[in-house]
């Protein structure tokens, strides 16, 4: 019953996002968190459909933890964007800095969720889990001297990007993740590329696949809102899916690498709550 009433919300606030009705003026910019809210309960009532519980049921009030480090995993990639400036928003200047500041924050808030909830489902399907279950290893001879080098790219990476922002730009959606790996891997901890080593990619793939689809419905939907996001991507902004770019939609693959590595810091360290192992089928 839940899930048919998150499905009418998800509908009521598609409507009103991309409607302009005059009795919701006051409230015309602020569509997107209930938006999302909606496509979050939608996806995990499917889940729960599938297999019996989400991580929304099974686990609400690790869940619940996802929304406030979703705040600030997309507020340090909203600092990153001062220095290259691809995205910009419209429909918003009549916001001071503290609503402003609110209402971002509790859009920012929906992102982790969405994705998590997302890859959960994903990982419902038979085919897509014995597709990257037993995939290409990948064994790195020596992880330490590899992380270090990592490290060290990526952190130059980032310190350059004020200064070659037109040729590192990419590396937004990749550096930080991998900064949070490299130590992972330096502290002895599991991370979420430890799985590769034995060819199970199920988590990479879910979480990679979760955004590219989370991805398509925020650009579809910011495309109709009043307020709104646009890009200005070096080299590429042509040829648009909706306001991005169609290449641009290749960062949201590493995106969900890095969603997966902050997803993991609330639902229980290195584990993937959304991402349960299985037998393979040679095991007895």
């Amino acid at each position: 019953m839940w899930g048919w009433m998150a499905l009418l919300w998800l509908v009521a606030a598609w409507t009103l996002a991309w409607t302009r009705f005059t009795w919701f003026d006051a409230f015309q910019q602020h569509t997107f968190a209930p938006l999302w809210l909606g496509y979050t309960a939608v996806v995990s009532a499917l889940t729960v459909q599938r297999k019996g519980s989400a991580l929304l049921t099974r686990r609400p009030w690790r869940f619940a933890l996802l929304f406030p480090l979703s705040a600030l995993f997309w507020w340090f990639f909203e600092y990153l964007n001062r220095f290259v400036g691809n995205w910009y928003y419209v429909g918003i200047a009549e916001l001071g800095p503290i609503e402003y500041t609110f209402f971002a924050t509790l859009a920012f808030s929906t992102v982790l969720p969405a994705v998590a909830s997302t890859a959960e489902w994903l990982d419902t399907m038979p085919r897509f889990r014995q597709a990257f279950g037993r995939w290409h290893p990948i064994q790195v001879p020596h992880p330490r001297a590899a992380a270090i080098i990592v490290l060290i790219v990526t952190a130059l990476s980032l310190a350059g990007l004020g200064a070659f922002r037109e040729y590192l730009y990419p590396l937004v959606w990749i550096s930080p993740g991998l900064v949070i790996i490299a130590l992972q891997a330096l502290a002895d901890r599991s991370t979420v590329l430890g799985p590769l080593a034995d060819g199970d990619w199920r988590g990479v793939a879910t979480y990679s696949a979760a955004a590219l689809i989370c991805g398509f419905f925020w650009e579809m939907w910011n495309s109709g809102s009043l307020a709104h996001w646009e890009y200005s991507i070096p080299y590429v902004d042509a040829c648009r899916l909706f306001e991005m770019p169609v290449l641009g939609y290749a960062g949201y693959l590493p995106f969900g690498i890095e969603c997966a590595v902050i997803a993991a810091l609330a639902l229980n360290g290195v584990e993937f709550e959304a991402v349960p192992r299985y037998r393979r089928h040679d095991e007895g």
